[in-house]
């Protein structure tokens, strides 16, 4: 079994990267072999509507930019689960594990009424999102309803139901006193790191040992 992480931060030693290394242990304790990909270390851009993966008699699943995405695609196509990982910037995930996403799915969809997908299998997916704002902050704004629909857009082409675990509150910076930060309460960050972030550890690992039995 590989299962493949996949960090849209572009901070490679941080809380996201801490929460998929953690599900890759999970993933591990079950046998899984794992692999990390960090977007930010790659050049590449979103989806260019070429709509080469949408001609009749074409190589459909196949994105047609060739740049230092292409290997990782084809990876996707081989795994046999798939762990997401992005902090929360303006109340999206970022613009790397967006341009990531286009890419993946699109070239997925044939606009085909009786085919909903090409991907080859039926896999588990898992998401980890990490954010500054506290969970009553997320839902008043209702930003899990707009991930949702993109929860669902990866299930549909997956083909299994996707997991999502959010770690709110995070710990941004090493040291509050370098930064204009007045709106936050590094008291309330660092208790919030010392005694949550580790139970979300805990459930990004467990994550980890559920997408590998469910695969």
């Amino acid at each position: 079994m590989k299962i493949i992480a996949i960090n849209g931060s572009p901070r490679k030693n941080r809380n996201t990267a801490a929460l998929l290394k953690k599900a890759l242990e999970g993933a591990t304790s079950k046998g899984a072999e794992t692999e990390l990909i960090n977007l930010y270390d790659l050049k590449y851009r979103g989806c260019i509507s070429c709509f080469a993966c949408k001609r009749k008699n074409g190589e459909h699943g196949k994105c047609a930019i060739k740049d230092d995405l292409t290997p990782i695609l084809e990876k996707l196509e081989t795994a046999d689960s798939i762990i997401l990982g992005s902090p929360i910037y303006y109340m999206d995930i970022t613009a790397g594990m967006i341009s990531l996403l286009e890419r993946f799915l699109f070239s997925h969809s044939i606009y085909s009424l009786e085919i909903p997908t090409v991907y080859p299998k039926k896999i588990p997916v898992g998401f980890i999102y990490t954010m500054n704002a506290t969970e009553k902050q997320i839902d008043e704004f209702g930003l899990k309803q707009s991930l949702t629909l993109r929860e669902n857009m990866i299930a549909r082409t997956t083909g299994k139901p996707l997991e999502s675990l959010y770690s709110y509150n995070t710990y941004q910076f090493s040291d509050y006193e370098k930064y204009e930060s007045s709106m936050f309460s590094e008291k309330e960050k660092a208790k919030q790191k010392a005694e949550q972030f580790p139970v979300d550890c805990q459930k990004a690992f467990d994550m980890g040992v559920t997408l590998i039995t469910n695969a």
